[in-house]
């Protein structure tokens, strides 16, 4: 019967384009960047905020307004622990953008294979002691009367390991043991990075007669110059923070080195030995002030949000 007859299930057209399936990339996309979003406002905008609200109070948690800033920068301590850190970083962040980039364009230049894949192995290895266990390893390497580099020392006039770190020679001391330690991942990045270079525009330029060295300096640092931003952002973020490294130094050689060395030293001091948390919450905001506003000029001078 004409009443009875059953829908029929309408046929694609031959040649016509399927209908693409129900894509549930959009969920899984937002439950991991929902996963973020909460171990970020957990542990990076809410300890924040209460370092603010603490800054701003004072110890029976009235409104003390600027004072503990105010207190903080007038330490004497505080300009000193500035200057540390900024020689430091100076010193470190050189080496580490121009190094590295040397480096991984002279590796990525390698065409033996197994040569190539040595040094970036290389490299990379001193990575795996990280943090304090870099540090206790350095301590036995800047001994002139026991580390292996103990001839080096003595020929530049150093007779004992109190001599090797005087506060004077620590912003060196610390830029070597983080370029030592850091340096090697940031080589495997941006060899990464060269690697995603048009192998046409590189033939294009040798054709045009461009040396090894031209073709460095005209075309890979250009395109390296998000990557080389990227890698300054995270090492400035890294460095403010110098801690590890002199708390054990000045534990290692009975106070030649001052437990208020760094800023994140001085902090320390100021929470767990005068118990100052609105001093020592300042002192952390000014550090992030800072490590923002730098990181602001390596986004915009190295255009790391401009689009190719």
């Amino acid at each position: 019967m004409v009443g009875d007859t059953a829908p029929v299930a309408a046929v694609p057209r031959q040649g016509a384009a399927p209908r693409p399936p129900v894509a549930r990339h959009g969920t899984m996309s937002y439950a991991f960047v929902s996963v973020y979003v909460v171990l970020m406002i957990a542990f990076g905008i809410g300890p924040a905020l209460y370092a603010l609200y603490l800054a701003l109070t004072d110890a029976s948690g009235g409104f003390a307004g600027l004072d503990n800033f105010t207190r903080v920068t007038g330490d004497f301590r505080f300009w000193p622990a500035v200057t540390h850190v900024a020689l430091y970083l100076v010193i470190w962040l050189v080496a580490l953008v121009v190094l590295v980039t040397l480096l991984a364009v002279v590796v990525h230049t390698i065409r033996v294979r197994w040569l190539s894949r040595t040094l970036r192995f290389v490299f990379y290895l001193p990575g795996a002691l990280a943090g304090a266990s870099s540090v206790l390893l350095w301590l036995f390497v800047l001994d002139p009367t026991a580390g292996p580099a103990g001839g080096l020392l003595r020929l530049l006039g150093f007779e004992s390991f109190i001599q090797v770190i005087v506060p004077g020679n620590l912003p060196v001391i610390f830029a070597v043991i983080a370029f030592w330690t850091g340096a090697g991942g940031w080589i495997v990045i941006m060899y990464g990075a060269l690697n995603n270079i048009s192998n046409e525009v590189i033939e294009a330029a040798r054709m045009d007669g461009a040396g090894a060295a031209q073709i460095a300096w005209r075309i890979q640092l250009p395109m390296l110059r998000k990557w080389i931003s990227y890698m300054g952002i995270m090492s400035l973020a890294a460095g403010t923070q110098l801690f590890v490294e002199p708390q054990l130094l000045s534990q290692a050689s009975n106070a030649v080195v001052p437990n208020d060395y760094s800023l994140n030293q001085l902090g320390y001091q100021y929470a767990f030995q005068q118990n100052d948390f609105n001093g020592a919450a300042a002192i952390s905001l000014l550090l992030l002030v800072v490590a923002l506003a730098l990181s602001a000029v390596f986004v915009t001078r190295g255009g790391l949000f401009e689009r190719d």
